[in-house]
């Protein structure tokens, strides 16, 4: 299912820098920076700091190591041009000096005039492995309409964002993060890139018009995963205080606490030793970024899955080394042990069932591989394709039950491709994202709003053909609150998605500033509840925006008999 694979490198396929406008600075406590200006979707100007370093460079002994905080600067830092990427699949202007960010507002404070806007940092989806927060990806040209300061962020990806102590317990995890499990090469090294991107908003945020007391953290996909997971770590305390997930995913089975098997296979494909975790680190870190990148597919064991390959581990106790995520991260919010701040959570329609595209049109050229593999290869090919345990009879049995629920007694073919696309998403991104959104709201005391977006606009990435889409799928939200315009059209004022625009982009400014989803000028159509589990409510987000009971009830609950949750590990 190279589709899933596909939406993720859809974006990347093509970069075009904005054109800078005229300049502008700002004096913040690390330095001056000077920007340069874009333009909103309603003619305002915005000031644009991009590629702003926030860390240095994680080069050379520093590449497996934890982020450093940018030192200050006496001169001008230049941030009127896009900065680079950190290394992924097909993406251009790449550099392992990557960790920077974005700085978006429409109003510079001045002495006389002190500006103090809630500030919305967006965590960029992409599997870990692809993606940036470039503004060729994630344009702020619709966003920047409201008064709020936006921040999009840089972080390491794939081997060179996680650790060896993050390679797999077994063959069913690839590897993420690359790390030794121990203080040569500490864990999770994307993530607490995140929390260096945090503690720099909270010290320079106000130099932008910013308020460092009002900052609401966003995330998509293994950005959302982010969210989560920065709600259950103590790196992350007092660094922000509301929380967007956005399609994102905890996954099936709980995080692995190390992923050495695969390190070991990077080695290998690089030709290093193996023997030694010292003599394995010591050859990764001579080797060019390139070969990491060049890589990567090379983990995935058909076609493109598992899509989650690199995966953030629960950390080992290692001496001198702060832990990122130091237990299961349900069991935490299970035990109240998170940070208890107001919460959107919500999926698309569809997700990732927009796999069938490929496979039908493969089908329609003759070639049936997929769907053969699919009906002769099922109990291999599920646990790859859903992310669980394998070669187990929990495995075979999980499987056997996911193949009689989504198919019945029929072959996998074109009579079945809802069983496909509904597997899937269940699977990969709407249980895991539903059942965080109840045990948050069951455990906390701070609204969660719980959504399904189902306005399905002209564009997606998933289409029948150039004019029709498959649904609502997968990434498909993003292009009304983001400019993506290296996928998407830029939406005139007469564009049919302009009202889907609006919402989004006032909904999300609202929630950043006030802890509230729904804006005055939407109050009087609707009131977004916050989440009950009793009743499952949600707000389908559609051309005319409903509150509806029960978010695919049957589908859920039959993931939750198959992955019911583990005892709490008391603590000791």
């Amino acid at each position: 299912m190279k589709r899933l694979f596909a939406i993720l490198l859809g974006v990347v396929a093509i970069l075009a820098d904005h054109p800078a406008g005229e300049q502008c600075e700002v004096a913040a406590p690390i330095g001056r920076i000077r920007g340069s200006t874009l333009t909103s979707r309603l003619g305002k100007k915005i000031y644009s700091f991009r590629g702003v370093r926030y860390a240095e460079p994680p080069t050379g002994q520093q590449r497996f190591q934890v982020a450093t905080p940018a030192a200050d600067w006496s001169d001008v830092f230049d941030a009127t041009q896009e900065g680079p990427a950190c290394p992924a699949i097909n993406a251009q202007n790449i550099m392992e000096d990557c960790l920077r960010l974005n700085v978006y507002t429409t109003k510079l404070p001045s002495a006389n005039n002190p500006v103090k806007r809630p500030v919305l940092v967006f965590f960029h989806p992409g599997g870990f492995y692809v993606f940036s927060g470039q503004s060729s990806n994630f344009g702020p040209q619709y966003l920047l309409d409201k008064d709020i300061v936006l921040v999009t962020v840089n972080y390491r990806l794939a081997t060179l964002g996680k650790s060896l102590e993050s390679v797999s317990r077994t063959s069913d995890r690839a590897i993420g993060f690359l790390s030794t499990g121990d203080s040569k090469a500490p864990g999770n090294l994307g993530l607490k890139d995140q929390v260096v991107a945090l503690q720099w908003i909270q010290r320079n945020i106000a130099a932008f018009g910013g308020d460092p007391d009002n900052v609401t953290i966003s995330g998509y996909s293994v950005g959302g995963l982010s969210v989560m997971l920065h709600m259950v770590s103590p790196m992350s305390t007092g660094l922000f205080h509301r929380a967007i997930m956005m399609s994102g995913s905890t996954m099936l089975e709980p995080f692995p606490t190390d992923q050495l098997h695969l390190a070991k296979k990077q080695a290998e494909l690089l030709d290093c030793p193996t023997d030694t975790t010292g003599a394995m680190l010591v050859c990764l870190n001579s080797k060019p970024v390139e070969n990491f990148t060049n890589t990567i597919p090379k983990f995935f064991e058909w076609d493109g899955n598992p899509i989650l390959v690199w995966t953030p581990v629960v950390e080992p106790e290692v001496h001198g080394v702060e832990r990122f995520l130091p237990e299961q991260p349900l069991d935490l919010i299970r035990k109240g042990k998170f940070h208890k701040v107001p919460l959107i959570v919500g999926v698309t329609k569809d997700e990732f069932g927009g796999v069938v595209v490929d496979i039908d049109k493969q089908h329609k050229r003759g070639d049936d591989t997929m769907l053969n593999d699919l009906n002769n290869e099922w109990y291999r090919l599920a646990p790859i394709v859903f992310m669980y345990e394998r070669v187990t009879p929990r495995s075979r049995n999980i499987s056997t039950q996911v193949r009689q629920f989504y198919f019945g007694d029929k072959p996998i073919g074109p009579d079945t491709y809802d069983g496909i696309a509904h597997s899937i998403a269940d699977s990969v991104i709407i249980f895991p994202q539903h059942r965080v959104a109840r045990l948050i709201a069951e455990n906390g005391d701070q609204p969660v709003y719980l959504y399904k977006f189902s306005y399905q606009g002209r564009y997606s990435f998933a289409m029948w053909n150039d004019t029709t889409p498959y649904g609502v799928v997968h990434h498909d939200d993003l292009q009304y609150l983001f400019f993506m315009s290296a996928k998407f059209p830029f939406f005139k004022d007469d564009a049919p998605e302009i009202p889907t625009v609006e919402l989004m982009t006032s909904v999300w400014s609202n929630f950043a500033e006030t802890g509230q989803p729904v804006p005055p000028t939407l109050a009087n159509k609707v009131t977004w509840e916050p989440y009950v589990s009793a009743t499952d409510n949600y707000l389908d987000i559609t051309k005319e925006p409903k509150m509806k009971n029960g978010l695919y009830p049957d589908r859920m609950q039959r993931w939750e008999s198959l992955f019911p949750l583990n005892p709490i590990q008391k603590d000791v």
